[in-house]
């Protein structure tokens, strides 16, 4: 069994990918670790890239887009390591990154998954990589902008946690699929990702199933990562603007609908899609596309 299965889903980013996966096998770490690609039907030459320049990798070739989700659940269950390391191909890891994330983890057994400083391109913080999870108040706060206007506040700033210090190891309710290491025993517990989202809201589905499961979520910035953010996304930013928003319903149905009044759901469900028609309009007259935010 290795140590490590790093599991990382590829459409269409075939430089990013090799750039990825050389950044992967230049780790220097005292664990072993396997690799898997899974393909969801590049027509960029992203598979023969693979399996020319990295022959070592377990490369999984779907006929189709299946999706996030889906294609990283093809990967886990054939993955032989103790711990799974879901890796988006944009992203570049540090030489240090296994070897710190692996020791913290074995080290904290009670913690089920944990993400490092996810940094991008332009030297800030990905917020995405330490989240709480979206509920009506934070949402509201987010959505309204009052987040980024009080980043500072407990209150108002609580969905990306900006009032902690980027530095500091903190439990989160969630971290981000772009980097997301699990132990295996945790996913045999709370079961695989959602297929239900396509490719955005899987890896807070699946911290929310962690934590209830009695695990703690923790944001370990003892290493840090380099993401080229919307690689994926931005082939098809109308397609990918779409499953943003349909995540946040699906995610909202699954955990929150149960708890709240019809009014409340149906305000919620009314701020998701309004939010998605002013941004796909807006998306029809920019150069710049929206994906997600």
């Amino acid at each position: 069994m290795a140590d490590l299965s790093v599991i990382i889903v590829n459409f269409n980013t075939k430089d990013k990918l090799r750039a990825c996966l050389r950044s992967v096998f230049a780790s220097r770490t005292k664990f072993n670790f396997e690799v898997w690609v899974a393909d969801n039907a590049s027509s960029d030459g992203s598979v023969e890239m693979v399996r020319e320049e990295f022959g070592q990798v377990k490369l999984i070739e779907n006929n189709e887009n299946v999706g996030f989700a889906k294609a990283n659940n093809q990967a886990l269950r054939k993955a032989q390591g103790r711990y799974f390391l879901l890796l988006n191909s944009d992203v570049e890891v540090s030489a240090d990154s296994f070897d710190k994330m692996l020791v913290y983890m074995d080290n904290n057994p009670m913690v089920g998954a944990a993400g490092c400083r996810v940094m991008k391109t332009d030297g800030t913080l990905d917020k995405a990589c330490r989240r709480s999870f979206p509920n009506p108040v934070n949402s509201f706060f987010r959505l309204t902008g009052l987040s980024f206007l009080f980043p500072r506040s407990r209150a108002v700033a609580s969905y990306n946690l900006t009032y902690l210090p980027e530095d500091q190891i903190a439990e989160v309710d969630s971290v981000m699929g772009a980097f997301l290491l699990i132990r295996r025993d945790v996913v045999a517990r709370v079961g695989l990702l959602d297929e239900q989202f396509f490719m955005y809201g899987e890896d807070l589905d699946w911290c929310y199933r962690i934590k209830a499961a009695g695990y703690r979520v923790m944001y370990v910035p003892t290493t840090s990562v380099i993401h080229h953010k919307g690689s994926s996304s931005r082939k098809l930013p109308q397609k990918a603007l779409y499953e943003f928003h349909r995540a946040m319903e699906l995610f909202y149905n699954k955990h929150y609908r149960a708890k709240y009044n019809f009014l409340l759901n149906l305000i919620a469900y009314a701020g998701i899609w309004l939010r998605y028609a002013v941004l796909a309009a807006a998306n029809s007259v920019r150069q710049e596309k929206y994906v997600s935010k």
